[in-house]
């Protein structure tokens, strides 16, 4: 949050400001994703630009592999995985479509584009 501030390009940011409807592959029920920031910025050439900016792991960024099911049942930590991640794809879209509809830019960002390791630090 500092870089935002201190950033001399960003013109006006916030922090989970904006709610955006989605439905839940889980549930099937209309939720609201209020995604972490919105930054109003001035890109290279000086057009002022809008963006929605979701941090997230990078794991929690990429679909779980197919599990073997033959004869196994999956685990707990597999179907929380892939709970997640149907969750995430569907706040993603929702968020992609709201920002399409406004001109805006939606990015997902991760501790790689961040330039930290998985534990902050």
């Amino acid at each position: 949050m500092m870089h935002l501030d201190e950033h001399p390009d960003v013109l006006e940011w916030s922090s989970e400001e904006i709610v955006i409807p989605y439905r839940s592959p889980i549930d099937r029920k209309l939720h609201r994703y209020f995604p972490d920031f919105f930054v109003k910025r001035r890109d290279k050439n000086g057009k002022v630009e809008s963006l929605i900016i979701e941090v997230k792991p990078l794991a929690q960024t990429k679909q779980p592999a197919l599990m073997e099911t033959r004869n196994k049942k999956p685990t707990r930590r597999y179907v929380k995985e892939v709970m997640t991640w149907g969750i995430n794809s569907a706040k993603w879209k929702a968020a992609d479509e709201y920002c399409k509809d406004r001109q805006w830019k939606f990015i997902v960002m991760t501790e790689k584009e961040l330039g930290i390791n998985a534990n902050g630090f």
